[in-house]
């Protein structure tokens, strides 16, 4: 069986709906992926079809760090 090349925890991109922001895998499932996206909410990904890009995490905002 084929599988994704994305593991859940995963953060990617959806090439071809750049609208949708960024996505964190909630599972995969062969080529099956399940992706929660920032303005397209959860979407089911045929990943034989879509190859999802990987990435980076944005910087946390607003985290402040104890002193030293």
């Amino acid at each position: 069986m084929e599988r994704a090349g994305v593991l859940p925890g995963d953060h990617v991109r959806h090439p071809g709906e750049p609208d949708w922001g960024l996505g964190q895998v909630q599972s995969v499932v062969g080529m099956r992926v399940t992706v929660n996206f920032e303005h397209a909410g959860k979407q089911l990904i045929n990943a034989a079809v879509i190859e999802l890009v990987a990435a980076p995490l944005p910087p946390q905002r607003g985290i402040k760090r104890p002193p030293t």
